[in-house]
């Protein structure tokens, strides 16, 4: 869980306190660890964005026509950071550090970077998206005093939940619908593992191991064979493939490039009923392909989304910019049918739930003896 960087003494010499159960001490150990290592380089990451920001900032003052220099500015500094650091260093990154010292030009009391009260730059980067500058400041105090998650975070923000307390006569209530609406978000304690936004700046690959049920490892595995022995044109090209708006990070279960298409194909599967909102998110993801991935001489990208509940259609097939009858002409020819996905998923299904119990029996044969 991404949780404020508290200032106070988080030596985990001086935390530690034995009981009686040794499993139980050493688990805190390891977890106590993990999170204030998270932290430690979630600090730098905070005054290292800030710094780039102050430097950015001090640099436009340069300029006559300051807005269109900074973005000359702006647009040098990516193309060249990107060369010397690979990852993090967009246009949109590099806004947003600026950004960041601009809202707040305080956090940092002085340039060796002492500071008080700091949020993690996964808060920043979500408080960023509030424009007005109250609003900010109270969602900021929030959720340091109350160590908010970035998820909770996020979500007060999109159900404005500041204006709604303001406006409320029983702002108890509306606070304890909040805390039940967000008591999931708060418990995540493998949250920070899963922030691409850390392994990016340590230069690392995400772990994806942490977005995937053992279930959905075993489909989308399968799933992957199945479509590269269809002969069919098929090429892999990712897996939990790294996707990121200004709200939120996305993973794209599978990306395959077909050839004899020329177009991307984007899967995504789903544990539960298809929603209007899958679809939704998987036309976004086909919007963002085919602005930053598709080539001038590429069809259209096509998205299929799955889902494992079998007494549902499932796989819902998506494709914009009008190409309807495109896709139901030709694409149709080289894509799985929805009943050959149906079976393939029930199939996977099946094999998967049995070496479960195989499994479990075995624990259990072992455990008795």
């Amino acid at each position: 869980m991404n949780e404020p960087i508290k200032t106070e003494n988080t030596d985990i010499m001086s935390i530690y306190q034995k009981s009686e159960n040794i499993l139980s001490d050493i688990q805190n150990i390891i977890e106590t660890s993990q999170r204030q290592a998270y932290r430690a380089v979630d600090t730098i990451l905070s005054q290292r964005n800030w710094l780039i920001g102050y430097r950015i900032a001090e640099e436009e003052l340069k300029g006559e026509n300051r807005a269109e220099y900074g973005a000359n500015i702006i647009k040098k500094l990516s193309q060249e950071l990107t060369k010397l650091y690979g990852k993090g260093f967009t246009k949109t990154n590099l806004y947003n550090f600026y950004s960041f010292y601009k809202c707040f030009p305080e956090i940092f009391h002085t340039l060796c970077g002492k500071s008080q009260g700091v949020l993690s730059w996964s808060h920043y980067r979500v408080l960023l998206q509030v424009a007005d500058s109250a609003a900010r400041s109270w969602y900021e105090k929030e959720a340091y005093e109350h160590a908010w998650s970035v998820r909770t975070l996020q979500r007060n923000i999109n159900t404005q939940y500041y204006y709604r307390i303001l406006q409320s006569q029983h702002k108890d209530l509306v606070e304890q619908e909040m805390l039940e609406k967000t008591s999931g978000f708060q418990n995540d304690k493998l949250e920070f593992v899963k922030n691409p936004v850390i392994a990016e700046f340590l230069g690392l690959s995400s772990n994806t191991d942490f977005t995937e049920t053992d279930l959905e490892t075993s489909i989308i595995s399968n799933i992957q064979k199945f479509l590269m022995e269809m002969g069919k044109g098929y090429a892999f090209v990712a897996r939990q493939q790294h996707i990121k708006t200004e709200k939120e990070d996305y993973f794209i279960d599978l990306v395959f490039y077909n050839y004899i298409l020329k177009c991307f194909v984007l899967i995504d599967l789903k544990t539960g009923k298809i929603t209007h909102q899958d679809v939704g998110q998987m036309d976004m993801y086909i919007r963002m392909y085919d602005e930053l991935k598709k080539g001038t001489d590429d069809n259209p990208t096509l998205g299929i989304v799955l889902c494992t509940e079998t007494d549902e259609d499932i796989a819902r097939y998506s494709v914009l910019h009008g190409n309807e009858q495109l896709f139901a002409s030709k694409y149709k020819l080289y894509l799985p049918t929805e009943e050959e996905l149906r079976k393939e998923i029930e199939i996977q299904k099946t094999m998967f739930y049995l070496q479960q119990k195989e499994k479990q029996s075995e624990q259990m044969y072992s455990e008795g003896h």
